[in-house]
Formats: C-alpha cells, sequence, structure tokens
C-alpha cells in the first residue's frame, strides 16, 4: 500500500530534506485532500509538534474528519494521543515517548494496541529520537522485538535519505521485515516505482514524501 504524506509546519503543507531543510509547500489541506483522494490512508505529521515549536492541531483535526489518517507528531502524553482518536485519526503514531517505558504503557492502554504506530528513525545505524535531533545507542532492529508486545505497526524511516529523493535502503527494510510479523511501513528516500515494487513483495507499505509531490 502507498500512503501519501502531509507534513504540516508553521500552518502549512511542507516538505523537508533531512528534516530540516524546507524544500517545497503544498496546496492547501482542501487541495490535498483532493490530490490523494484516490489512496485509502494518509499520513499527516505536525513537524511543529515533534520539535516543540507549537502545533498545527487544527489542520490535523481538519484532515482528520475527512479522511482515514495516521497522525503523529509531538505525541508526549495519553491524553494527547486518545484526542487525536477522538478528532478522528485511525492510528496514532508515537516515536520519543515510546522510549519512555511507563508513557508507552499509558497510551497502549489509552488508545489500543492496535491503534498505535511506533516510529522508528534511523541515521547512520541508529536510531534517532526528539525530532531527529538525539541519537540513541539502538538499531532499528533491536528495538523493534522490544516494541512488539506494545503496538500495532512500526513507521520505519531511513533518515540518511529522508527528501532527497537517492532511493532507499531496500535491504535495511528487509532485515526489518524479518524482526517481525506486524505492520511495516517504510519512509526516507523512497524514490522509484521499482522500490514501491519491492517493498510491496516483502510486505512493506511505503509512504511517500517528496517523491509523490
Amino acid at each position: 500500500m502507498i500512503i501519501p504524506c502531509i507534513d504540516l509546519m508553521g500552518g502549512k503543507v511542507v516538505q523537508l530534506v533531512q528534516g530540516r531543510e524546507k524544500a517545497l509547500e503544498g496546496g492547501s489541506p482542501d487541495e490535498m485532500l483532493a490530490r490523494f483522494a484516490a489512496f485509502r490512508e494518509i499520513q499527516v505529521i505536525d513537524l511543529d509538534a515533534a520539535i516543540g515549536g507549537g502545533a498545527n492541531d487544527g489542520i490535523v483535526e481538519y484532515l482528520a474528519r475527512r479522511a482515514v489518517i495516521r497522525a503523529g507528531g509531538g505525541v508526549r502524553s495519553a491524553g494527547r494521543a486518545r484526542q487525536l482518536v477522538e478528532q478522528g485519526a485511525s492510528k496514532v503514531i508515537v516515536g520519543t515517548a515510546a522510549f519512555n517505558a511507563p508513557l508507552l504503557g499509558e497510551i497502549r492502554d489509552a488508545i489500543g494496541k492496535e491503534r498505535l504506530i511506533i516510529a522508528l528513525d534511523s541515521k547512520a545505524g541508529r536510531v534517532v529520537v526528539k525530532g531527529w535531533r538525539e541519537a540513541t545507542g539502538f538499531t532499528a532492529e533491536e528495538m523493534i522485538r522490544q516494541f512488539e508486545p506494545h503496538c500495532g505497526g512500526f513507521l520505519c524511516t531511513y533518515v540518511d535519505k529522508e527528501g532527497m529523493l537517492e532511493g532507499t535502503d531496500l535491504n535495511w527494510f528487509r532485515r526489518l521485515r524479518a524482526a517481525t510479523t506486524l505492520e511495516i511501513t517504510a519512509a526516507g528516500g523512497i524514490t522509484t516505482l521499482e522500490e514501491i515494487g519491492e517493498l510491496g513483495r516483502i510486505g512493506v507499505h511505503a509512504a511517500l514524501g517528496m517523491a509523490i509531490y
């Protein structure tokens, strides 16, 4: 399955390179909904909330009321996860907060593990958190097994190629696929139909940002 991505910053739809440099702006929320109407699900990430620089709650709720979305960015409490579900999000993406075991348990219990997607973003071989600005000492392969009992799936981003349209690391996704039976969504540098086809062949969804724009 292809999942188009809507990233929000400063009240606008944007695409960033490496999570930092803005490469382009998309259309209005209504324009993006029309553009992605043929897709079963849309991924919506509030980048401002992710880095603690504000929030785009109104736009997230607007999109959630009009499409099937998985929402993430700055989900740091069970209350926030529950709020996103109440606003209409079908699934909630949690990144940094997943590394706080008691908090992860609270979020899981608040929305149910089937609605919870844990983001494992990897740069230079290590999982990164806090808006990709801080590296952990763990690989995604190690963490995916630890998190399995707490979620319904994973969003795995190959940050090294994020937004660069240079292709992704299919071997990395093959290793992740071998590590879990849960749903995996791949992101980060996916550029060609061949890459999407190979991800589909191994049973991994493709979240597309820059390539689909």
